[in-house]
């Protein structure tokens, strides 16, 4: 079993219950961690027989493309897209930071989160 960890993705989205939100849009940070039976690819060197950081990067990319009201919602959707695409994976985490977010009161915030995990069925 392996940990495989992408950190620091980096998107601009329009996610947010805020009409200018889904207007103007913001920055967000994803991070995942996925639990993955990683022994064939120890023994083999075949990335064939892991997680591939660049196609989940792509799969998270696609989904932070569409707009969404909640960051659960969109947690969500990578979560499921993940486990859809890459049947070795047992267990994922995704955590999803919307920078400097808008504030009704004018407030100042460097970030508000959501964290989602799931496990392989």
């Amino acid at each position: 079993m392996g940990l495989i960890q992408i950190e620091g993705m980096e998107f601009f989205a329009y996610h947010g219950c805020f009409k200018e939100e889904r207007v103007i849009g913001t920055r967000f940070l994803v991070d995942l961690a996925i639990e993955a039976e990683t022994t064939e690819a120890e023994a083999e060197d075949d990335l064939h027989k892991t997680v591939n950081y660049q196609a989940v990067y792509k799969l998270v990319k696609a989904e932070m493309a569409i707009k969404s009201h909640l960051l659960e919602h969109v947690g969500k959707r990578i979560l499921d897209v993940i486990f859809a695409n890459h049947p070795e994976a047992l267990h994922v985490k995704v955590k999803i930071m919307k920078l400097n977010p808008s504030l009704a009161e004018g407030g100042k915030v460097k970030h508000v989160s959501v964290t989602l995990e799931r496990s392989k069925k």
